[in-house]
């Protein structure tokens, strides 16, 4: 995995899922209110408004949610959020290496083409086992909180059921396309672009492998994921929290955001998605390498003394 010394004894499948569940989690955490703000942003300009509110700029969005919605609301959809990470970031980013090597061989040193395979396979089956948690968190960030403003959802759990006895499986699962291709995406470019930045800046001595180093190779893995992504993450937005009805199916969706609100649509929400995934990007790698090391100090200290 990123962050790994050819010298060190790698550690097993489950202490690399359970670690990058858990940094994941302190990730989302961190940076929950500016993935709130990005949620926003997008689903401005549809065709139910929310309450006449207009958002402004990433810090905008957040002042105005604290000022209309209090603080609260930055939180909207943490426990579904939180949820999504247990079952998202362990199998995308912890399956990663053992995926990775299953295409490799086992062979040190894989190419480009095959590390960004291995990061597509991981990212399309994390969605795939973790969408219903993705539909309620994206639907609890959109939702208005204000005073003579009916609420779609009143819990976490209720959103799940509301959803099911509405909508069935198919709500559950809704917009798992575009979760699919935005996560294969997001998860071969930020794993293969970390690793490519941090072999660059490391070939041309620019800074030794610390903590420097890590940050600027999370951080321009994050935008460079950003730029490519952000298309398919708007429609995926837009799509997974409109009504049954609104669109007939991801592509009209997208369709109908370029015929009525034009090509810079794609890009609603892109700072709070950039400053959102760069500084989760850092959070994650840091917590998931401390984590790691931690659980295996644990496994030997427990090893050593049965």
């Amino acid at each position: 995995m990123v962050g790994l010394k050819p010298s060190d004894v790698p550690p097993p499948l489950g202490v690399k899922m359970a670690s990058a569940g858990a940094a994941a989690c302190i990730a989302d955490l961190v940076t929950f209110p500016l993935d709130t703000a990005k949620v926003r942003l997008q689903v401005q300009g549809e065709k139910k408004s929310m309450s006449g509110i207009r958002y402004r700029g990433v810090f905008g969005t957040i002042s105005t949610m604290i000022r209309t919605e209090g603080p609260k609301s930055l939180y909207n959809g943490l426990v579904a959020g939180l949820q999504r990470q247990l079952c998202f970031a362990s199998i995308r980013i912890g399956l990663y290496d053992n995926v990775r090597d299953f295409y490799t061989g086992g062979k040190d040193n894989p190419g480009v083409l095959l590390r960004i395979l291995a990061g597509c396979t991981t990212g399309a089956m994390a969605v795939s086992f973790a969408q219903p948690t993705d539909v309620v968190k994206v639907r609890f960030q959109a939702q208005v909180n204000l005073d003579g403003v009916a609420r779609r959802y009143n819990g976490t759990m209720q959103a799940y059921k509301h959803i099911f006895q509405n909508e069935g499986l198919r709500g559950l699962w809704k917009g798992t396309l575009p979760n699919i291709t935005r996560n294969a995406l997001v998860n071969c470019t930020e794993l293969v672009t970390y690793d490519l930045i941090k072999e660059a800046v490391l070939k041309h001595k620019l800074m030794s492998d610390n903590l420097p180093c890590h940050f600027v190779s999370a951080f321009g893995a994050g935008f460079v994921t950003t730029v490519i992504a952000s298309p398919v993450d708007v429609v995926k937005t837009r799509y997974m929290n409109s009504p049954p009805g609104q669109y007939n199916s991801a592509i009209n969706c997208a369709w109908t955001m370029m015929t009525k609100e034009g090509p810079t649509a794609f890009y609603k929400g892109f700072v709070p998605s950039f400053l959102r995934l760069g500084s989760w990007n850092v959070v994650m790698f840091v917590s998931f390498e401390q984590i790691k090391r931690a659980m295996m100090v644990t496994k030997k200290n427990i090893e050593a003394h049965n």
